[in-house]
């Protein structure tokens, strides 16, 4: 089964880190967030993955081309014989990537849809380049074949940013919550499709796949929700950024399902 990764979007809300590169780009504990997902799937067997370029496609594209220089002691000869030997052997060792330039204004279905043309067979996976969770794959496989929709999308109950009080008619704070859960469930990606998703989808760039097509697949009776009560944590902000770095630095990385 193959994974597609949207790496295509701007970053804007991630300036200070995204000016020179793009989101997926951006490290965590040493190692840019994509490798961070990529990784995960490949815990449960997933290692071909198709990512979908856009912004700054070439840093993408340059990280992938070295990644043996970049992961490995070597002895190269140089000269018009040139020859590299390489002295180890990382544990990448089965990953397939697929670099799909899907165009820098292209939003997320229309970059799907570009990209669908290196995909062999279904279901796949769709996530996207910058969130990060501990879903278990094999139980979110085993779900989306159950009830045999279209599509499954999984769905997390997210975390409020600010306090929550609980005031009586006078101001009085009966309760007072710090960041709890909020009510409700929102796209956490990992989205599992049959082929037939992407007849809702088009090359159009204005096509996001989170409107039209999922509303669609929706009405329709086609779209099933996986509830996941772990992990989960976009990195959309600094703030976001700094905070899954000081996880990983404390050994708290949730969303580290290998060795």
């Amino acid at each position: 089964m193959q994974v597609m990764i949207l790496c295509g979007g701007l970053g804007t809300r991630l300036r200070e880190e995204t000016e020179y590169r793009p989101k997926p780009m951006v490290e965590i504990g040493g190692r840019p967030i994509v490798w961070h997902i990529m990784k995960n799937f490949a815990q449960h067997g997933l290692n071909e993955f198709i990512l979908c370029l856009g912004y700054k496609a070439s840093v993408i594209k340059d990280y992938f081309l070295h990644y043996e220089e970049s992961n490995n002691d070597f002895t190269i000869s140089l000269g018009s014989q040139r020859n590299v030997t390489y002295h180890q052997v990382h544990e990448e060792q089965e990953f397939q990537v697929t670099l799909a330039d899907t165009g820098l204004n292209t939003m997320t279905g229309g970059r799907v849809k570009r990209a669908s043309r290196y995909l062999k067979e279904t279901p796949f996976i769709v996530t996207y380049g910058d969130g990060l969770a501990d879903v278990n794959i094999d139980q979110l496989l085993r779900f989306h074949k159950s009830h045999g929709k279209l599509a499954t999308i999984t769905t997390v109950c997210p975390q409020s940013r600010f306090g929550i009080l609980d005031l009586d008619e006078t101001g009085m704070v009966r309760s007072f919550a710090e960041k709890p859960k909020i009510d409700g469930w929102v796209n956490a990606g990992f989205l599992v499709c049959e082929r037939g998703v992407l007849d809702y989808l088009s090359e159009d760039p204005g096509c996001i796949m989170e409107r039209e097509p999922l509303e669609r697949l929706a009405r329709e009776g086609q779209l099933v929700a996986y509830r996941h009560h772990g992990f989960f944590q976009a990195m959309d902000t600094y703030r976001e950024y700094q905070m899954l770095n000081e996880l990983w630095d404390q050994g708290k990385a949730q969303w580290k399902t290998w060795g």
